[in-house]
């Protein structure tokens, strides 16, 4: 960008020696392998995903993993949404500036089953254009709510419907992609459950919605987004946090019920770490994809778009207690919701082996293979905001297009050069975290979202099983506002 300079010249922390070691790693192995194909080869140019054997069986390891496609059973399930000013007051009686679905926040939950195809008018009645992103959903590219990427902006006064079925099960989100920093906070968001008839039944069921909020002395959201400070900073964060838009709700529970919780963190930037008072709760899901085995909760870094879902039963002999869900990330911890155990006899807890993914690769080869390629997150000075966040040293709406095949192996990185938060999320794709600053890390499960902090690299590992022209970005709102976001083309 003209007249841009990097912030790393500016006073912001230049590239730390593991990055700067992972780079000389990368450059030597890229060279060798090189070299080696020349050696045994002759001058042809060899391709690392085609000619390494060791590929094929981790695409052979990764097979059934999760669904190619699926087959509708014929069952549409007809949504309608409105998008619109909303009278809806996080403090009641005043009014907070929001912007909501149905009039209601969150907007309403979707509950489809497994098989079935989900059917949504959108009608925008906004004073401008916005869309829908089924964030975690693998729908069909057209239908994935990117302007100017996969679909036209949705003008004012006018409608759009959304018609696919959902290749998984599990817990997912929508809200727009359109000026997303701002439609996002200002409340136009809520859940897709996509139901497994296969799964156990559990005593309850909730859908908690967490998100902060940035208000003012009136109880009013600050309408002031996207500021230098936010881009400066990890994002906006808000000074009022909620769950299903209220703050710190009470839910009530009866001894020995065994609960279900489906979190989702909708927030434009703040990252929870959701913890249970005096309770074992364990995750069966980790952005809808159900994991290998339970792992305790434990204080799960939830950062902006991530889902969990948790499992954990309430003791029998709790009655009249008080369980608090509470957020431990920040330094002070503060209390998100509670659960208030009735004070009566316990039920009979059903009992049950937790849902889990029926096949998960082990995929112990995969930081043998070479790097596929290195997403570079920095920023600049310049731009409409007076701070340019960048892929590759591009922004929003340039952008380098990374392309791939589907059903090959590939190993990418993201090097963070910045000292700020990056929850990067894939659109389209699940993909197996692999690695920290070059070090081994063996998660369980899949995601759609990762946080990266400060000076950190992050190495991911993903089959594309999807064809299309996919964004991926930071969700921290404002960083994307500001220009990072890139394109996966996978053919």
């Amino acid at each position: 960008m003209n007249g841009a300079r990097k912030l790393s010249t500016l006073g912001w922390p230049p590239m730390d020696k593991m990055l700067l070691r992972n780079f000389i790693l990368d450059l030597l192995q890229s060279c060798m392998f090189t070299m080696l194909g020349v050696f045994l080869l002759g001058p042809v140019a060899v391709s690392a995903a085609e000619s390494t054997t060791g590929l094929k069986s981790v695409v052979d390891e990764f097979e059934g993993a999760f669904p190619k496609s699926i087959q509708s059973n014929g069952r549409v399930r007809e949504f309608e949404l409105i998008a619109a000013e909303s009278g809806w007051g996080l403090v009641p009686p005043y009014q907070a500036g929001t912007w909501s679905y149905n009039d209601q926040i969150p907007g309403p939950t979707l509950r489809i089953k497994l098989g079935e195809t989900l059917q949504v008018r959108l009608i925008n009645k906004l004073a401008e254009p916005t869309s829908i992103h089924w964030h975690g959903i693998r729908v069909p590219n057209a239908m994935d709510g990117v302007p100017s990427l996969t679909q036209a902006s949705i003008k004012s006064g006018s409608e759009f419907t959304y018609r696919f079925t959902p290749k998984d099960a599990g817990t997912f989100w929508y809200h727009p992609h359109v000026r997303s920093a701002e439609q996002v906070e200002r409340g136009l968001y809520g859940v897709v459950v996509v139901e497994d008839p296969g799964e156990p039944e559990y005593s309850r069921e909730w859908v908690w919605i967490l998100d902060d909020w940035l208000i003012d002395n009136n109880r009013t959201i600050v309408d002031t987004f996207v500021t230098r400070h936010d881009l400066a900073h990890d994002g906006r964060w808000g000074n009022y946090l909620t769950v299903n838009g209220q703050h710190r709700p009470g839910y009530s529970a009866k001894p020995g019920e065994r609960i279900r919780i489906r979190m989702v963190n909708v927030a434009n930037a703040r990252v929870f770490a959701p913890e249970i008072s005096t309770v074992r709760a364990t995750v069966i899901a980790v952005d809808g994809m159900l994991t290998e085995s339970a792992f305790p909760l434990d204080r799960f870094i939830l950062a902006p778009g991530n889902r969990i879902d948790v499992d954990f039963i309430v003791p029998a002999n709790s009655k009249g207690a008080v369980l608090d869900v509470v957020d431990r990330f920040s330094r002070k911890p503060e209390v998100l919701a509670s659960v208030r155990v009735e004070p009566t006899e316990a039920i009979k807890t059903p009992h049950f082996d937790a849902p889990s993914a029926k096949h998960f690769p082990n995929w112990n080869q995969v930081l043998e293979m070479p790097v596929f390629h290195n997403f570079v997150l920095d920023a600049e000075r310049g731009g409409h905001y007076g701070i340019v966040w960048t892929i590759d040293g591009q922004a929003w709406p340039e952008r380098n297009v990374v392309t791939l095949k589907t059903n090959r192996f590939y190993r990418l990185r993201f090097s963070n050069l910045s000292s700020r938060l990056h929850p990067m999320h894939l659109h389209g794709q699940f993909f197996k975290l692999i690695a920290r600053n070059g070090q081994s890390v063996d998660e369980r499960f899949w995601r759609d979202t990762v946080l990266i902090e400060g000076n950190e690299s992050v190495d991911i590992g993903l089959v594309p099983l999807d064809k299309g022209n996919w964004a991926t970005h930071c969700h921290i709102l404002e960083h994307a506002e500001a220009g990072m976001m890139s394109v996966l083309q996978v053919e």
